[in-house]
C-alpha cells in the first residue's frame, strides 16, 4: 500500500487493485463533489455535486452512482491541517468513508486533500468562473483534484518502483 494512502475497509482481504474505475469523493456536510476517473488513463474528471444533508439521501444517490460506474476503488478526500494533522472535520470525513465501506464492501482509501478546494478554485478561475459562480462546480473539482492527486501517486510510485528494479 502506498504510504500517503489509508485504508479504511474493516474486512482487511478487501484490497485495491489499481485497475478499473474509480469514483472520487470531496465530502461536506451541505454537498458531496464527486469524481470518476480510470486506472488505465490515469485522468480524473469532475462528475456531480450531491445536494442532500440526510445521510440516507446522500446514501441511496451514491449507491445510484455505483450502480451505473461500477468502481473497483472509491478514494475519500482526508482534510488535514496545514501540518498534517487530525481535527474536527478529519473525523467525520473518516466516518463517511468507514459507511461507504459498510455499505458498498469496495476498497476504500483516504487521500490527502489539504489543498483541493483552493486548486479547485484556482482552475475554475483561471477559465473565467469567478466568485459565488463557482459554488455549483467547486466541490466536483475538488473532488477531481483529489482524485488526480491519487492517480498522480500511484504514477509516481510505479515510476520509481521500476527505476529501482532496472538499476
Amino acid at each position: 500500500m502506498l504510504k500517503s494512502l489509508q485504508a479504511i475497509n474493516n474486512d482487511k482481504t478487501i484490497q485495491p487493485t489499481f485497475t478499473g474505475t474509480v469514483l472520487a469523493f470531496d465530502f461536506g456536510l451541505k454537498r458531496i463533489g464527486v469524481a470518476s476517473g480510470e486506472h488505465i488513463m490515469g485522468i480524473a474528471h469532475p462528475l456531480t455535486t450531491l445536494n442532500a444533508e440526510s445521510n440516507e439521501d446522500r446514501f441511496n444517490l451514491i449507491a445510484k452512482l455505483i450502480k451505473e460506474w461500477q468502481p473497483s476503488t472509491l478514494v475519500v478526500g482526508l482534510p488535514l491541517s496545514l501540518e498534517g494533522e487530525n481535527h474536527e472535520f478529519t473525523q467525520i470525513c473518516k466516518k463517511f468513508a468507514r459507511r461507504l465501506d459498510g455499505r458498498f464492501n469496495l476498497p476504500i482509501l483516504m487521500i490527502d486533500e489539504r489543498f483541493s478546494s483552493a486548486a479547485a478554485s484556482q482552475s475554475l478561475s483561471e477559465i473565467g468562473i469567478k466568485g459565488r459562480k463557482q459554488k455549483p462546480m467547486l466541490d466536483q473539482i475538488a473532488a477531481q483534484v483529489i482524485l488526480q492527486s491519487y492517480f498522480d501517486m500511484i504514477t509516481h510510485e510505479v515510476s520509481k518502483k521500476h527505476h529501482h528494479e532496472s538499476t
